[in-house]
């Protein structure tokens, strides 16, 4: 019996990584999408609500010098651990500025392309109506004394002044090949 091994095949060249500066870019588009989510405006549209709980609660310098120095002599050891915190300046305090600079940041970067998105969809040419209009829910039917053509025009005057856009297209109904329902 030979203990010699079959040879191994090689291994496969491992893939190049991606240099710093791709690398960097990544991660900063990873986290642009992450401030610029939905998700991350509602928490932090719940957070500077709730980070606006103190400025309610405690005396804000901005409103009324007197009652912060009135809350310091009542507690001594307690106001300057809380004005450390900015908790008598909470609406001009740093971390309150930068929790509502983050959120208009994010509801910018999160509405603004979808706005986008409406605005191309708004200009865009109707979707063709379809085939059998009386299976639509709000379908009906209208008797008139006008011919096709006429009737058509007044329909369309009528939608043109309720701002609706029109677009009239001819159907060719005897070359079309029937429909197969499955």
């Amino acid at each position: 019996m030979s203990t010699v091994a079959p040879p191994r095949p090689e291994a496969p060249n491992p893939p190049a990584r991606p240099s710093l500066g791709g690398r960097v870019a990544a991660r900063l588009l990873h986290w642009w999408r992450r401030l610029t989510a939905m998700r991350t405006a509602i928490v932090l549209l719940f957070l500077l609500a709730l980070a606006a709980v103190p400025g309610s609660l405690l005396p804000q310098r901005s409103l009324s010098q007197n009652k912060v120095s009135a809350y310091f002599t009542a507690h001594k050891t307690l106001a300057p651990v809380l004005d450390r915190f900015y908790l008598f300046d909470v609406f001009s305090s740093p971390w309150f500025a930068a929790i509502y600079l983050l959120l208009f940041i994010s509801l910018i970067g999160c509405v603004l392309p979808r706005a986008l998105e409406h605005f191309r969809a708004l200009r865009a040419t109707p979707p063709p109506a379809p085939r059998n209009l009386l299976r639509l829910p709000d379908s009906g039917t209208l008797v008139t004394p006008l011919a096709g053509p006429q009737a058509l025009d007044v329909v369309e005057e009528e939608l043109r002044v309720r701002r609706f856009r029109v677009v009239r297209r001819e159907f060719p109904t005897a070359s079309c090949p029937p429909r197969r329902v499955t």
